[in-house]
């Protein structure tokens, strides 16, 4: 990439700041649509034809993550040719026409329907890709984090504002609102982010990055991650009008206090891991995290009487291990691939999210019409024990500083 040699190499230029912002809101706008209806969605569905089909909420949840996955290479690949913007534009179409074809409240089948043609428009690793293009590799791993800090931000203020909206404008209402904020996303691509600057005529080695093991811890991290939310999220919406007595509209007075409190929480892990260099520390303290969390909601909801207290806490440690995990693995991924490979990986590592998303939301809506919920909980609890054995024999990650200083 091409940057004008006097300008201070510690500081991001404004074009980089303006690509980096506007392509994090984007990503920001496009994730809306999928957090959305979670927490929702699952309540909603009783009232809808074939909502009884514990499956089909699976599916109508998951089913953008199928897509998603399907569509992120090919999409990456399209953005290589015929240019990021274009491609990007092209995808958020694809999410417009989705969502209003979910907004059909007739059948719950509509509302997979759309959800497919919402996640046709994987343009994920095209926007990774574009920031990858706009930014320095020096500042890559800050943009690449702020992404990562509005995905978890988007959807901390789902979970907040899908009760009030659903209680305001009900699920069609949401799904259009949704198409809107895709149209703003569009003016944002074509009239805010900047061009980028020519791209390097070296190819990136995708099998380079598809073999190395420590993205491949990665990809299943963030495969795991991401089903194990959509699992949760098919049973999670009736457990807590079970055991707090409080309706679907209401859900924000726990949702908002436990997601704010888990972002203050999450920090001074993160900031100290970076500082002093433990951050593999901090990674799989996480995930342990997360595995307890499991552990406890299995035992929880097996009880016939649950602890609305015990929930709550259980809902905290939840948000505490997720946000810090969806902060630091793009980052990671960043720092862990090749400078010359890192949309490849970046578009690798999407698709795994997407293949996660999928499989949580189809596989949790099996599991609970067959088996239960608690079912759905020791299939995260087997998950998260993986990955944490996995995580742990992942390599050292030095201090961001050690690392830039290190000689190639």
């Amino acid at each position: 990439m091409s940057v004008a040699q006097d300008v201070d190499a510690s500081r991001m230029t404004p074009t980089e700041i303006r690509a980096s912002v506007s392509l994090a809101s984007i990503f920001g706008l496009r994730m809306l649509g999928l957090f959305l209806i979670l927490p929702v969605f699952a309540v909603h569905a009783k009232s809808m034809p074939g909502g009884e089909d514990a499956m089909l909420v699976g599916l109508a949840m998951g089913m953008y993550g199928l897509t998603q996955a399907i569509g992120q290479i090919p999409f990456g690949i399209a953005s290589d040719r015929f240019g990021r913007k274009r491609i990007i534009v092209i995808g958020l179409v694809l999410f417009i026409l989705g969502s209003l074809i979910a907004a059909i409240d007739t059948h719950v089948i509509w509302v997979i329907i759309g959800r497919a043609v919402q996640g046709a428009g994987a343009v994920s690793a095209a926007v990774t890709a574009l920031i990858a293009d706009s930014t320095r590799d020096e500042h890559r791993t800050k943009a690449m984090a702020l992404v990562g800090a509005s995905i978890g931000l988007t959807y901390a203020a789902s979970l907040v504002m899908a009760p009030l909206l659903y209680a305001a404008i009900g699920m069609s209402g949401m799904f259009m609102l949704v198409a809107v904020l895709a149209a703003v996303a569009i003016a944002v691509v074509l009239f805010i982010t900047p061009q980028a600057p020519p791209r390097s005529p070296e190819r990136a080695s995708f099998m380079q990055v598809l073999a190395d093991p420590e993205l491949m811890r990665m990809n299943f991290g963030v495969f795991a991650l991401h089903g194990i939310q959509m699992s949760m999220f098919v049973v999670l919406p009736n457990v807590l009008v079970d055991a707090g007595g409080l309706p679907i509209d209401q859900h924000w007075k726990i949702y908002l206090p436990v997601v704010l409190v888990s972002f203050i929480l999450m920090l001074p892990p993160i900031f100290l891991g970076e500082k002093r260099g433990r951050m593999k520390q901090v990674f799989v303290f996480s995930i342990g995290l997360l595995l307890l969390v499991e552990i406890g909601l299995r035992a929880a909801i097996a009880e016939t009487q649950l602890s609305f207290e015990m929930l709550v806490a259980l809902l905290l440690a939840f948000f505490v291990a997720f946000n810090i995990l969806e902060a630091s693995q793009p980052s990671l991924v960043s720092r862990l691939a090749p400078a010359s490979a890192r949309g490849a990986a970046l578009g690798i590592y999407n698709t795994m999210q997407a293949i996660g998303l999928f499989a949580g939301g189809a596989g949790g809506g099996l599991l609970a019409k067959h088996y239960g919920a608690p079912a759905v909980f020791t299939a995260g609890c087997v998950v998260t024990l993986a990955w944490l054995i996995i995580a742990s024999s992942m390599k050292h990650m030095p201090r961001r500083a050690q690392r830039e200083a290190a000689p190639a």
